[in-house]
Formats: structure tokens, C-alpha cells, sequence
């Protein structure tokens, strides 16, 4: 099931349950009206029209009550049926992915199909919004830069590989600030290069110490917070160089985030353990 197919399959984009039973000698509450299901792709986050959150569909078998049916015939009813809710509902589909890859376009290794973006995504230009989202369901970011630098077009500027680092993290920071404060690996990419090396020390020492180069970008580009990243990887997707690398990086992080999940869950049944047996006595 796909997003396309409800819409494909309910063109008018309207549901109605069943209507209530109306109270009868042999039963005073009047039957309830039948459910509909709507049968939707998992990743799903269903919100009214005015933005409040109705639920998540994260798991297979995970369901949302959209709208209330009324309840049937009653004495407090004076045994009539009443109405049901009606709501307005918007269904958006978001990625659930352990890692999430934010680059420039045809900057993009192997890893992932992802569409990359461009300056001004957070106000939905290029791929825009359609890209962002697929941010928030994401447990960790990978950066992936060119090690010497890119540049979109002839009218658009050159960066460097700091400049397009800090320009990704305030796209990102624009759309939804939390969405920087994920963990997050840097791939450093076309490693294959003359000069990658020195371009590849160089970006480390500017990443070690930001604000010494916070110059080379207007105020208004440079994100509020500078990223530290987990891991620094440098690799070429064109000889496979530092590929596997990067995936043990990946690993290891995940790995490590998934310890400290745990050990916070622990930590929870812990303290509650210890709030119920103060309690007792």
C-alpha cells in the first residue's frame, strides 16, 4: 500500500463509519456504528489541518483513531443516536531510516538515493520540504562533502568543503532546529584527487576550530551551532576507497547510540523499582 494507491483508490478522499443503531424494545442502547480502516504505508504521520499530531504509523500492525463515531441510542440520549466526529486529516509520509544523508547534489555516494540540497531548501527551493522531512525520522545524519570543494552552476558560488558543511547544518538548523542535534558522521568524498590530502587536513583543522574561520560565510549562512561530528571520514566513491571504512563508522555509532538507549531504559526500570519500594515501606 502506497500513498498513491489510497489516492488512487478513494478519489474523493472521504470516509464515513457506520451510522449508529437506534434504540429498540429489545435493546435500549442502540449498536454502535461499524469502524473503517484505511489501510496506509508504514511511516506515516497522520495530523489534523492545523498541525496537531494525531498519531504515527512506525510499526506494521500500528494504528490511529482519526475521528470518534457516536454513540447509539441511550436513555441519556433520550434513546436517539448521536453524530460521529468529522475531521479534516492530512496523511504525510516521512522515511524511517537509521541514517539520514544530507549533501549537495551529485555529491552523493553509492550509500543512499537520496536527492541532494541546495542553498534556500529550507524555504522549499530544489527538492526543498520533500527532502527535509525525511530528516526528522532519521537517527543519525551523514554529511557528505567534496574534499576540494563544489560549486551548483556557473552563476552559483564556489565552497570549500567548510563552506558547504556549515551551509548543509543552516539548512537543516532553518528548517527544524532539532534536526541538528542528531548524531553525525562526516564522509569526506573524491579523495581520488590531486591536492585531497592537504584540502582533507585542512578542513579538519577549520572543523576543529570554527570560529576562527566563521568569516568565509555571511552571518546569515552560518548555522547558530557548529556540528561535531562523530567520525571524519574520507573516501572517493569513484575507487571505493574508504567505502567499508564508512560503514564500520556507521555501525559503530548506531551500535553506540543503541547501548545508551539501553542503558537509559535500565536506568528508567531502575528508578521506578526504587519509587516503588520506598512507597511500600
Amino acid at each position: 500500500m502506497t500513498l498513491k494507491r489510497i489516492k488512487d483508490q478513494y478519489p474523493q478522499k472521504r470516509f464515513i463509519g457506520g451510522a449508529g443503531g437506534n434504540s429498540s424494545v429489545r435493546a435500549l442502547k442502540g449498536e454502535s456504528g461499524k469502524d473503517i480502516e484505511i489501510s496506509a504505508p508504514i511511516g506515516i504521520s497522520v495530523t489534523t489541518d492545523d498541525g496537531k499530531i494525531l498519531g504515527h504509523l512506525n510499526a506494521e500492525g500500528d494504528c490511529v483513531m482519526v475521528a470518534k463515531g457516536g454513540p447509539g441510542g441511550s436513555f441519556c440520549s433520550a434513546f436517539e443516536p448521536n453524530k460521529g466526529q468529522a475531521k479534516h486529516i492530512r496523511l504525510d509520509l516521512k522515511l524511517i531510516a537509521d541514517v539520514g544523508m544530507v549533501g549537495l547534489p551529485a555529491m552523493l555516494i553509492s550509500v543512499a538515493d537520496l536527492p541532494g540540497l541546495i542553498e534556500g531548501a529550507h524555504i522549499n527551493k530544489g527538492m526543498g520540504h520533500k527532502f527535509l522531512k525525511h530528516m526528522e525520522r532519521t537517527k543519525q545524519l551523514l554529511f557528505v562533502v567534496d574534499v576540494c570543494g563544489f560549486q551548483l552552476a556557473s552563476k552559483t558560488p564556489f565552497r570549500s568543503a567548510f563552506e558547504t558543511v556549515q551551509l548543509l547544518t543552516k539548512e537543516l538548523e532553518l528548517y527544524r532546529e532539532e534536526l541538528v542535534l542528531k548524531p553525525a558522521i562526516l564522509a569526506v568524498n573524491k579523495m581520488d584527487l590531486p591536492n585531497a590530502e592537504d584540502k582533507l587536513q585542512e578542513l579538519k583543522e577549520q572543523l576543529h576550530n570554527p570560529d576562527a574561520y566563521s568569516n568565509v560565510l555571511p552571518n546569515d549562512t552560518m548555522p547558530k551551532n557548529y556540528l561535531t561530528f562523530r567520525h571524519v571520514v574520507p573516501v572517493s566513491a569513484t575507487t571505493g576507497f574508504g567505502i567499508d571504512h564508512l560503514k564500520s563508522c556507521i555501525r559503530e555509532s548506531l551500535d553506540e547510540d543503541a547501548v545508551m538507549a539501553t542503558k537509559a531504559i535500565h536506568q528508567e526500570k531502575l528508578q521506578a523499582l526504587r519509587y516503588q519500594s520506598h512507597n511500600h515501606f
